[in-house]
């Protein structure tokens, strides 16, 4: 190693996971009760830090599957936050990541031993350190790309209501839709289509299942929501 390394300072490197669940037409966050100092006892964001011989990306993938037990999750970097003073054990910069978990999937078991809880997205708690910021970008940035591409679709079982549909994306852009005008936009999309199954646990009439079909979504890519 060069002189112009060792000279200077080695720093933490961490990450942290905004983890998003959507039930009951409620879109939630995955949150542990800290059980450690610094600020035990208080409301945090699953985190952990990178290891000598991982990637950054590899690490949140790590910390993803220790809490929830899922590999293939849709993930984004949300971005880096090193304020000096951001944590109180010692000078970390956090790589901080948002991923979108079907709850129907995820092992509750592991939720369970890491004392973590699903928290409806506006009841929050304060949050640790700069967490809520952290929150608050992935979500902001979750919005602009649920718009345009089909990553929504990764909180939802894999058939679906119309109703569930629309439900997910006013939790996520937190208003309400206009019935007419969303319905209008799915039927011009040629990647959800209609099943033969119908979902009767609303009425007995029932109510016709969609499902997201990847294949013609990646041939003609018109997703705009």
């Amino acid at each position: 190693m060069t002189k112009y390394y060792s000279v200077n300072p080695k720093f933490y490197i961490s990450v942290d996971c905004i983890i998003f669940g959507f039930s009951g037409g409620e879109l939630s966050l995955l949150l542990l009760k800290r059980n450690f100092e610094p600020a035990k006892g208080e409301w945090s964001l699953m985190g952990g830090f990178v290891q000598e011989n991982e990637s950054v990306d590899d690490a949140a993938k790590r910390v993803l599957a220790e809490l929830t037990g899922l590999n293939q999750v849709y993930m984004e970097q949300v971005g880096s936050f090193g304020d000096v003073h951001r944590d109180p054990g010692g000078r970390v910069i956090s790589i901080a990541y948002y991923a979108l978990v079907n709850v129907n999937e995820y092992d509750r078991d592991l939720v369970h031993q890491h004392n973590a809880f699903w928290i409806n997205i506006n009841e929050v708690p304060p949050l640790i350190f700069d967490h809520s910021e952290m929150v608050e970008k992935a979500r902001a940035l979750m919005q602009q790309k649920a718009s345009t591409e089909p990553i929504g679709f990764n909180l939802l079982p894999k058939l679906f209501t119309l109703s569930q549909l629309q439900s997910l994306y006013e939790a996520i852009y937190g208003a309400p839709l206009d019935k007419r005008n969303f319905r209008k936009r799915i039927a011009e999309m040629n990647c959800i289509e209609k099943t033969d199954k119908i979902d009767k646990t609303g009425s007995k009439r029932g109510a016709a299942l969609y499902q997201f079909n990847e294949n013609a979504y990646r041939k003609t890519p018109n997703f705009k929501l």
